[in-house]
């Protein structure tokens, strides 16, 4: 049985042949990009909790209002995380179903230098662009009235 072969490097991906798009070795790439990364997240969860345990009382008000403001920050960071740790999950999971790389209005390849730059992407540049024109647009109408 002959082994499949293994995609490393962006530079291999990029330069792997058109008609290769999210085969096995592609997928199996951004899988584990995307384990990489989800991984990160969570660790950088768990550096968080563990800092805001570490917290004692502080008197001064000053410094008592500047780590509050610190916490503050870091809490809305990680909740930004928390939501991309979804379209993570969610991405890794369409990998599975084979359906990643795929844009989801049109069915149309996303594109690798995409999905390298966004691999949580489910649109493709143009089907992007018309959404945000739609968004634009609708964001205007509505404040007309």
């Amino acid at each position: 049985m002959k082994k499949q072969r293994e995609i490393k490097t962006e530079k291999e991906l990029l330069s792997d042949a058109p008609e290769n798009y999210m085969n096995d070795a592609q997928l199996g790439f951004f899988r584990l990009k995307l384990t990489s990364l989800a991984n990160e997240l969570l660790s950088n969860a768990g550096e968080t909790t563990q800092q805001l345990r570490k917290t004692s009382l502080i008197p001064d008000p000053a410094d008592r209002a500047s780590i509050e403001e610190e916490h503050s920050l870091e809490l809305r960071t990680r909740d930004r995380e928390r939501k991309l740790l979804k379209k993570i999950q969610q991405a890794i999971q369409r990998i599975l179903k084979k359906e990643y790389g795929f844009c989801e209005e049109t069915g149309e390849p996303i594109g690798l230098e995409r999905l390298l730059a966004s691999p949580t992407a489910t649109l493709s540049v143009e089907a992007q662009q018309r959404r945000e024109k739609r968004q634009r647009q609708f964001g205007d109408n509505s404040s007309r009235y």
